[in-house]
């Protein structure tokens, strides 16, 4: 069984440009794209969740 590593925000963003910079490259076939979309979207979801923790955590601290 394999355990889920967790990204940092950092490393979600810099695996995120990275998809975009092969995707404008033009060097993908159908399946890598479809693949490399999928990832993204999935590290995209995981930098939405850590911004909206670290929003609640700093709206908890102005109350």
């Amino acid at each position: 069984m394999t355990k889920k590593i967790e990204l940092s925000y950092s490393e979600a963003m810099a695996e995120i440009e990275s998809i975009l910079s092969a995707l404008q490259s033009d060097n993908c076939d159908v399946e890598t794209l479809t693949q490399k979309v999928k990832r993204a979207s999935e590290l995209i979801t995981l930098c939405r969740k850590k911004l909206r923790k670290a929003e609640t955590s700093v709206e908890k601290l102005f109350e």
